[in-house]
């Protein structure tokens, strides 16, 4: 018989089973980072992951899986991140095509006359905040304000991870907060009897106490830091903005355009990447010179020349030739193709994922923490600790809220907690950490949005670092601890939503 026509049917694994693979993905992704450091993101931590779901094809197939029904599973994980990869692509053409039509130079330009040095960082937060919650996603936050921001950041001489710190903590503080994001609305959807709104007031008492030392964190790190340019270095940069590009407010048209359209509630790719080609397209009206530059065809009319821009921005990003080396740095990215080594960890993370659950190895892992929980407050930390341990080894905070809320659902139901009390704790656990782990699709997607390795802002997200201490804490004092009546039996026919990466937090 074949290893693929085994018709035995596959045994549970044991806890050593279910160990192994997770001993190996922190052995090789330890390796990697050992020997790599913040460059193992280029290409070695996506061949751990590979290797680490290698091994657990491996333990399963020991088990009884067959190769091809493991296979099959990759494959269906990987088919869920097909959303999440369509935004990252639409991420990368919209942050060249706002290169290539000035939007991201106008908004760093006004962005650099009007913040000082000394409001930078808790003005980033708030601002990106505010943003998020119209757009109801972090990633749209950071791929188009935070792009921004991070642009403003050597101007005005603060520290450009201290600024992806503050995009990141605003950003999740929205994503969070917002009925418009998806893991929001999800979110209690998962627990069952939960409201949208009620869910939201209920983390309300979690998160505004962390993003207010978050922002108190912020405020002095921009007093007390030796912050600012180099006497003379903020005018020569925006004159030389300001030679580059023809700055108007008509170059924010494609930022009031994505606006629109999330507030419409378009789906992420949709709205970033109509952005993104009318960005393209204003370019031609705004930006001829940069547009011909771009395009290298003299012998192209303007109307063929912005298509050919178009196509070159949104597809390996724009590249600027101004002669002042800093300012052709700030705005030479983008495009498509920049996105590609992100894409490539969140496959591979992924797949690792696929095997970890098609096999049972998370369940295998899990069950037992539910039963070692005594007190309400223990079994709220162990469902808070499930999820950011899921996103260490699954890598995608979908699946950090998705599995901890459908297998921890029953056990609070029967213990008499109220469902908000496990819809808050996914958000203030499973989403918030996402960004903190560097394999993780959210982590590897602001790392290569704000070009700062995840190692490096990491210290900086107070507000992602600061929840879920809140959020255990607040379980284990019993503060804010809601009961209910306790449960016999919870139905479990209804239809859980299938795992799939965020569009909008992970998204």
């Amino acid at each position: 018989m074949t290893p693929d026509t085994d018709a035995r049917p596959p045994r549970p694994p044991s806890l050593l089973d279910s160990l192994i693979p997770v001993v190996a993905l922190i052995v090789l992704i330890g390796l990697a980072l050992s020997l790599f450091g913040t460059d193992a993101t280029s290409g070695p931590l996506q061949v751990a992951l590979l290797l680490s779901a290698y091994v657990a094809a491996l333990v399963a197939r020991k088990n009884g899986h067959t190769f091809i029904h493991i296979a099959d599973a990759i494959v269906g994980g990987v088919s869920s991140a097909m959303s999440a990869i369509f935004i990252l692509l639409a991420v990368g053409a919209l942050i060249g095509a706002w290169n290539l039509s000035g939007t991201t130079a106008t908004v760093v330009y006004y962005g650099v006359k009007l913040l000082q040095p000394e409001i930078f960082y808790p003005s980033v937060a708030l601002i990106c905040f505010l943003v998020g919650i119209v757009t109801g996603s972090s990633w749209t936050t950071a791929g188009t304000l935070g792009v921004a921001f991070m642009g403003m950041a050597p101007v005005l001489g603060v520290q450009p991870e201290i600024t992806a710190g503050a995009v990141i903590s605003g950003a999740y503080l929205a994503d969070k907060s917002s009925p418009l994001s998806d893991t929001t609305v999800l979110i209690p959807k998962l627990v069952g009897n939960v409201e949208v709104y009620d869910h939201i007031r209920a983390i309300l008492w979690t998160t505004v106490p962390a993003f207010v030392i978050a922002l108190a964190a912020f405020v002095l790190l921009a007093l007390t830091e030796d912050v600012g340019a180099v006497p003379g270095q903020k005018d020569a940069a925006l004159n030389a903005v300001d030679a580059a590009f023809s700055i108007s407010f008509v170059n924010l048209l494609p930022l009031i355009v994505l606006l629109v359209f999330c507030i419409l509630r378009f789906p992420p790719f949709l709205s970033i990447l109509s952005s993104a080609l009318f960005a393209a397209a204003l370019a031609g009206f705004t930006q001829p010179d940069l547009v011909h530059s771009l395009a290298d065809d003299a012998d192209l009319g303007i109307v063929l020349a912005t298509v050919k821009s178009m196509f070159i921005s949104t597809a390996t990003g724009f590249e600027l030739n101004s002669g002042v080396q800093a300012i052709d740095d700030l705005f030479s990215r983008g495009g498509m193709s920049a996105m590609l080594t992100t894409i490539w960890l969140v496959l591979g993370a992924l797949s690792f994922a696929a095997v970890m659950e098609h096999a049972g190895f998370l369940d295998r892992l899990i069950r037992p923490v539910i039963h070692t929980a005594k007190s309400a407050g223990q079994l709220i930390c162990a469902a808070g600790a499930t999820a950011i341990g899921l996103n260490v080894i699954a890598g995608d905070q979908y699946v950090s809220v998705v599995l901890p809320a459908r297998m921890y659902r029953l056990e609070f139901a029967r213990r008499g907690i109220d469902p908000r009390m496990l819809s808050r704790t996914m958000a203030d656990t499973g989403t918030v950490t996402s960004a903190l782990i560097p394999w993780n699709s959210c982590g590897a997607y602001m790392s290569g949005t704000l070009g700062v390795s995840t190692l490096s802002y990491f210290p900086y997200c107070f507000l992602n670092l600061l929840n879920p201490f809140f959020s255990m804490g607040y379980a284990l004092a019993g503060f804010q601890l809601k009961r209910v009546p306790p449960l016999e039996e919870v139905d479990a026919s209804e239809p859980e939503p299938a795992l799939a990466p965020s569009a909008g937090s992970g998204t």
